[in-house]
């Protein structure tokens, strides 16, 4: 059994409300547009060409992008620096994983703030 520090008010709730479920997906919603919109033109197109969404949980924040085809694929590896510094804004720790097309392979994950070194 874990022994939190945190004062019971402050733990997360043991169930979830609908209301709670309606407040987290506004979040999530606001969390992506406000990635996006913190993106360069270049990357907003790249992203427009692939599926893409923020997860998070109690661990991490992630990135998660899913390409079609090889050409995307490399464009997006290619566009890391921009991708990192436009989550590491919000999130520093945050990590991207990036899936190839048609399971190619394993995806490929990075920290953000790894992709400064």
């Amino acid at each position: 059994m874990t022994h939190s520090s945190l004062l019971p008010d402050d733990l997360s709730p043991s169930n979830f409300s609908a209301e709670d479920r309606e407040l987290s997906r506004q979040l999530e919603a606001a969390a992506r547009r406000y990635f996006y919109e913190a993106c360069d033109g270049v990357t907003q197109a790249l992203l427009l060409n692939c599926e893409w969404r923020l997860v998070s949980n109690a661990e991490a924040c992630r990135l998660i992008v899913a390409t079609e085809d090889t050409t995307t694929y490399g464009r997006i590896l290619n566009n890391l620096a921009p991708l990192g510094t436009a989550l590491s804004h919000f999130i520093p720790t945050a990590r991207i994983r990036i899936f190839p097309p048609d399971a190619m392979g394993l995806p490929f994950e990075i920290r953000a703030d790894e992709l400064s070194i």
